[in-house]
């Protein structure tokens, strides 16, 4: 067994261009992990749907981050950690500009900390790594001299005993977001384990009671989509150094690269079937695997006609045959069910997929009804981000994620430099757009905290098909450019920018920027 270091190095001598990585083919950002259960038979379990969260009064949430043993793989029980210990965790919808206060509790056995992926929120409640929650009644001592595990200095931790907080003023249009832990080192198995859902701004558009005709109620599904694995008594396997996450952080030295599950999860069911009628669905995708990427297409025939992105809905819709997505993007998509005759079988598939992991879901017609909604040719109010908005930026920076140095001295990193929390590779001013430059040597899904973007151009050329739109992840290739858009709206203060690969971020694949 090679050390962590020791991969790494091998990794840069092998050649990531032709591979993506090492061994891996190149469409595929992790390593799978075989599980010992036997998989259950595909389509048997229907579709769970995540409990809308209720407030404990007007704008007042709160939830519990407890363990909790449910049943995933029929006939065995998982011990999950869950909000309101759930996976996953409950589901809420709130409004535009109508700022919510959300109180998390901590009675797991470790620390957490929590991020809303896509939030426009102040830094304060942005689930910084070393903003921690300790569990009630527990104690949690930083590690010692100040470092982190991985060895960069933090300049003072924030401990919550028991609880904390957040405050969320949700001034962004309606888009779908999520929330997950993001503990420093610990990101990784603590979102394996199920600390991960839905938030769902609405507006006087698009919404419950919007005036775009899109599906709603039981016709607006959200979907998280991600693989897990299983060990032979059904508790989740996952390959971390320290099983207990309150040691030594990360994976097994043969995961260096991201861990991929061998059962495909939707809304914490595997391979599971949904009932529809004969009518247009709205789909809310999102990736929450840690490392794996899909590319999805319907069987035996279908189209994807995309409303939405990360950030909110497009100017217009754009139908796509299929769509790759990457750790932590989103993309609302109708399908329309209506062409299918009752009894049909709609497969969603994962063509980067093989064996299992090919399938996702399954969509069973079963009736006939009636159905008022539609996908209007204009959705959202275009907003300049070509050329001219370009050039008109205040600032332009490049950010290099990849592999660096050799032998002892490899390392994930930003520019050549590992996660060093306070120390900030950007200064961007409030109100204006900056022009960034990403580059990377490997599948690496880049998300910006706080800041949404428009994607410009890949390699120099258009940017991809499902490129469209507002966003905060992009899916940056092997050996890839590609120049976004970022504007600086919402906050100022202390901000990140990191791998969602969450082996690559707990690894130490992050960068602090200041909003001044």
């Amino acid at each position: 067994m090679i050390s962590r270091r020791g991969f790494l190095g091998a990794l840069g001598a092998t050649g990531l261009a032709a591979a993506g990585c090492g061994a891996a083919p190149a469409e595929t950002s992790g390593q799978t992990l075989a599980g010992a259960l036997p998989a259950p038979r595909p389509f048997t379990v229907p579709l769970p749907i995540p409990a809308v969260a209720r407030p404990v009064r007007p704008g007042h949430y709160e939830v519990v981050q407890r363990p909790a043993r449910v049943e995933i793989v029929p006939g065995t029980t998982t011990e999950v950690w869950g909000f309101d210990g759930t996976f996953p965790g409950p589901t809420f919808r709130v409004g535009r500009a109508s700022p919510v206060t959300v109180r998390v509790r901590n009675r797991l056995p470790v620390p957490t900390s929590t991020h809303l992926h896509g939030g426009v929120t102040p830094p304060g409640s942005d689930g910084y790594p070393t903003d921690l929650v300790v569990p009630e009644g527990g104690t949690f001592r930083p590690p010692s001299g100040s470092h982190s595990h991985h060895g960069a200095a933090v300049e003072g931790w924030t401990l919550h005993r028991g609880f904390r907080d957040h405050v969320y003023p949700l001034d962004q249009p309606a888009a779908t977001l999520w929330y997950h832990d993001h503990r420093m080192d610990f990101t990784a198995p603590q979102v394996w384990r199920g600390l991960a859902g839905f938030v769902i701004v609405e507006d006087d558009r698009d919404g419950e009671n919007g005036t775009l005709p899109l599906p709603r109620g039981e016709r607006d599904v959200p979907l998280m989509i991600c693989d897990r694995s299983f060990a032979e008594d059904g508790s989740f396997l996952y390959p971390s150094k320290d099983p207990g996450l309150l040691g030594v952080p990360g994976v097994e030295d043969a995961y260096m690269e991201g861990v991929e599950g061998d059962v495909i999860l939707v809304n914490g069911a595997p391979w599971p079937v949904l009932e529809v009628s004969a009518t247009r669905h709205r789909l809310r995708l999102l990736n929450a695997s840690n490392a794996r990427r899909y590319r999805l297409r319907l069987t035996p025939g279908g189209r994807f006609v995309q409303i939405g992105s990360d950030a909110g809905l497009l100017p217009a819709p754009v139908t796509h045959e299929t769509i790759t997505i990457a750790p932590g993007e989103r993309f609302d998509v109708v399908v329309d069910f209506s062409a299918h005759p009752v009894g049909t079988e709609v497969t969603m598939v994962n063509t980067l997929g093989s064996g299992r992991t090919r399938d996702v879901m399954r969509f069973v017609v079963a009736r006939r009804a009636r159905d008022d909604s539609a996908v209007p040719a204009r959705l959202a109010v275009p907003e300049p981000a070509g050329p001219a908005a370009a050039s008109a930026a205040a600032a332009r920076r490049r950010f290099d994620f990849r592999r660096t140095g050799q032998g002892a001295r490899a390392a994930w990193t930003i520019n050549g430099v590992p996660f060093r929390p306070g120390v900030p590779l950007a200064r961007p001013r409030l109100g204006t757009t900056e022009v960034w430059r990403l580059t990377s040597d490997f599948h690496h899904p880049v998300h910006v905290h706080l800041a949404h973007f428009r994607v410009l151009s890949r390699n120099g050329r258009a940017p991809g098909a499902t490129d469209g739109g507002w966003k905060d992840t992009v899916d940056v290739r092997p050996y890839e450019v590609v120049d976004v858009l970022v504007r600086f709206a919402g906050f100022r203060g202390r901000y990140m920018m990191h791998c969602h690969n969450l082996e690559h971020e707990d690894m130490a694949m992050m960068a602090d920027f200041e909003v001044v």
